[in-house]
């Protein structure tokens, strides 16, 4: 299973969850991965409050903010707020590596004969495929501003890969682009 070593805090929790009983209540964070979106529960240090957005070390050795990792949970535990919260900091997320997703539009391929991997971003169908396609033949895309200059009526490639992420996440999505797709045995 892929691990990523930074999150971002989706949710914090300082008394813990409503629905587990008084005596048992602890501090947790909703945050997801940086690099495999992983969705998970941590305790954070003793008395370390943690900020919605923020930026942690979860991978080997010392984590000066984390305590352990609870669980991995999936979208639906999500609470309301980290649900909110989830496309911004994707958003956040795709930016900071923005480099990595204009070579993503640079170099997708076909899934099949009648399926283009742009194709199962929402909001890109046929015409602004094939607009992606002439474009980046004449000359690789920069940036997700030269992007959107060359190709006309382009939506923002940030929140189209953030809203695809999320369908991975949830589950809802035939093709797995950015989410690695890790059937969930949680209960």
């Amino acid at each position: 299973m892929k691990k990523d070593e930074y999150v971002r805090v989706l949710d914090f929790l300082p008394m813990g969850k409503s629905e587990v009983p008084p005596h048992k209540r602890k501090p947790i964070a909703q945050v997801v991965g940086e690099k495999h979106f992983s969705l998970l529960e941590l305790a954070p240090r003793k008395d370390m409050k943690l900020e919605v957005g923020s930026r942690l070390y979860i991978g080997e050795g010392t984590r000066d903010k984390v305590d352990h990792i609870e669980r991995r949970i999936k979208y639906e535990w999500l609470t309301p707020t980290a649900k909110t919260e989830l496309k911004i900091i994707l958003m956040e997320i795709i930016k900071d590596k923005e480099k990595a997703y204009i070579e993503f539009f640079n170099t997708a391929g076909i899934i099949s004969t009648r399926l283009h991997k742009l194709e199962t971003l929402p909001r890109i169908g046929k015409r602004h495929r094939q607009d992606i396609l002439t474009e980046r033949e004449i000359k690789p895309f920069e940036d997700f501003k030269n992007l959107q200059e060359r190709v006309k009526n382009m939506p923002d490639p940030t929140k189209i890969i953030a809203e695809k992420i999320i369908d991975e996440l949830k589950n809802e999505s035939k093709y797995y682009l950015f989410v690695p797709y890790i059937e969930m045995k949680i209960s």
